[in-house]
């Protein structure tokens, strides 16, 4: 799959997984992607955990809530570091945003779904770092977020998109 076909066939899956695991060779190519993401002046303070053993999967799943579809046979949980980049200014957000839509592209074009979930590990209940001491996660790393890996169970939707002319211009707002 080409990446612009990738990009078109991405969306939020966010229902069960078949038992069919993923493999290494696979989880690799999908965190090389991420590690392959462009980084504010290059700082790299993105890193990554590939977790495919069922027994630490299940230990994962339990911290998690609300409960996300466990099913997945693998997950990659997404860690940042929060690194003063220029002038005094952190692209840390920015950093695991570009690894993570990476990612998920790689992942479409390998054959699998997943859905970037953030804002429930990231809460206040810091659900984050809970999963990132199961891991063995240092405190100067956060774990900001993970990314379900499977064949998707049943069959996958996809949500309308805005016409281009609502959201893109050219040589100004609104012209068209």
């Amino acid at each position: 799959m080409n990446v612009l076909d990738a990009i078109k066939n991405r969306t939020s899956y966010r229902d069960g997984y078949k038992d069919t695991g993923v493999s290494r060779e696979d989880l690799i190519k999908i965190i090389e992607a991420g590690i392959n993401a462009p980084s504010g002046c290059n700082k790299q303070t993105t890193s990554f955990i590939a977790v495919d053993d069922a027994d630490l999967l299940k230990k994962l799943w339990k911290e998690i809530n609300p409960k996300a579809k466990d099913t997945a046979p693998a997950m990659i949980c997404v860690l940042a570091q929060n690194l003063i980049a220029y002038k005094g200014r952190s692209f840390y957000v920015q950093d695991y945003s570009a690894a993570i839509q990476n990612m998920l592209l790689a992942i479409v074009g390998l054959g699998y779904e997943s859905c970037w979930y953030e804002g429930q590990i990231t809460d206040a209940d810091a659900i984050g770092r809970k999963m990132a001491d199961i891991l063995g996660v240092p405190e100067d790393y956060e774990l900001v977020c993970y990314l379900p890996v499977g064949i998707a169970a049943k069959p996958v939707t996809f949500h309308e998109k805005k016409p281009f002319r609502e959201r893109a211009w050219f040589n100004g707002f609104k012209n068209t």
